[in-house]
């Protein structure tokens, strides 16, 4: 990229400036995981022969400024490999490498807040890895733009490992503000596609990819493109449209439970890692400023006042409670971004069958403790609940509370 990494700031965001000494010394103190186990999912996507990636990018990050040259560096040696065992003929291998090329380029567009020439030329690797990737992946990978407001969203459908040809269900998924839609289908084992389920995997309005292509967040601009992405489905002849599940995660919590509150032609939706909090008090004003400096960039506000206002819109409250569909809500009892009382409240004005599974010591990004080994696995729970709607099996409404010994408290919701 350019030299010295520098790049415009993007919008001013008080906490940010005024403490940034405190962030890169927490960052000094706790490495690249300091508010979330980022490196932990990103490795997942990609599997074990990227375990020694993440260890050398976990020593290289000591402040917030590290954290786009260390993702640069490994992904450039990655698409390198790639290039070389492609030209060698060993496809698998090439395979392996582009894929995790995409997502350490994906990663590094993150510290960004402001499009730029080193953001476009980043988004343009990624994208030229992940295509690279798709064309030798053990499966079908269908680049897709979906119509949006005269622009386009940006997805990738996948479908089974040795599709035959007939309908099949499909999950649409969801990132969240940290993450990118290349990272929800792993490299090997996915949750979905071992399932025979195919995915479409997209950047909704003001994230990732679809950012850079002038989308914005915001509640009326997720609702028009929870409809678009199921009117692309629908046409699709792969799809059998009577099993559409959503799945959001993080910020897609929000995104994937307002849409699905409003769209009945889907089967069931699954959330984790909760951002229900009406205006996200708690992420934007008490988390990392890197939460709010984000959002501020992906709502194309500059101004911080004018986006605290615009930030109330940011709501389920009077969406929910049209909700017809089986849902399920799975949270941290440590959840730091979202307290659970909002959680809680949301869960009350929904109607419709419902699971909320709560992890014990779990904190936002679910998972990584024991009650997410020894009891259920979190992305296993979420797939097998999705099958299960599928295959419309019966829903008790409850509330699942896995303790740290595995064991599962079933009570009432």
């Amino acid at each position: 990229m350019t030299g010295s990494h520098a790049f415009f700031d993007g919008a001013e965001v008080r906490r940010w400036t005024e403490q940034r000494w405190l962030l890169d010394n927490v960052i000094s103190a706790n490495g690249i995981d300091w508010d979330q186990p980022r490196s932990r999912y990103f490795n997942s996507a990609c599997g074990i022969e990227s375990n020694s990636d993440f260890e050398l990018i976990r020593q290289k990050v000591r402040k917030f400024a590290d954290f786009g040259p260390a993702f640069e560096a490994i992904a450039a040696r990655r698409q390198r490999k790639a290039q070389v065992a492609f030209d060698e003929g060993h496809l698998v291998t090439a395979r392996d490498n582009f894929y995790m090329a995409a997502i350490h380029w994906g990663a590094a567009i993150w510290p960004h807040h402001f499009t730029n020439d080193d953001v476009l030329a980043l988004n343009k690797k990624r994208r030229e890895c992940y295509m690279a990737y798709s064309k030798l992946a053990d499966h079908q990978i269908d680049e897709v733009w979906i119509p949006f407001q005269g622009k386009q969203l940006p997805g990738w459908l996948h479908l089974p490992p040795n599709y035959d040809g007939k309908k099949v269900p499909v999950v649409i998924s969801l990132p969240g503000m940290d993450t990118f839609k290349e990272l929800f289908v792993s490299l090997s084992n996915d949750r979905w596609l071992s399932r025979n389920v195919a995915v479409l995997a997209v950047d909704g309005p003001g994230q990732a990819e679809a950012l850079l292509l002038g989308t914005k967040v915001s509640v009326d601009n997720f609702l028009e493109a929870g409809s678009a992405m199921i009117d692309w489905i629908m046409k699709r002849p792969e799809i059998d449209i009577s099993k559409i599940g959503l799945f959001g995660n993080s910020f897609g919590s929000f995104t994937a439970t307002l849409i699905a509150s409003h769209q009945p032609r889907l089967k069931a939706c699954a959330v984790s890692a909760t951002c229900l909090e009406p205006g996200f008090q708690t992420l934007l004003e008490t988390s990392s400023p890197t939460y709010k400096k984000r959002m501020m960039y992906m709502t194309d506000y500059t101004e911080e006042a004018a986006f605290d206002q615009f930030a109330k819109s940011l709501s389920l409250v009077g969406h929910t409670e049209h909700m017809t569909i089986p849902y399920l809500c799975v949270a941290g009892e440590a959840e730091e971004l979202c307290p659970l009382q909002h959680v809680d409240q949301t869960l009350t004005t929904i109607k419709s069958p419902k699971r909320y599974v709560v992890y014990q010591e779990s904190r936002h990004a679910v998972g990584f403790v024991p009650s997410a080994n020894l009891g259920p696995y979190p992305p296993t729970l979420v797939s097998d609940w999705m099958l299960d709607r599928f295959e419309d099996k019966p829903l008790k409404t409850e509330r699942w509370y896995v303790r740290t010994d595995g064991t599962i408290v079933k009570t009432p919701l």
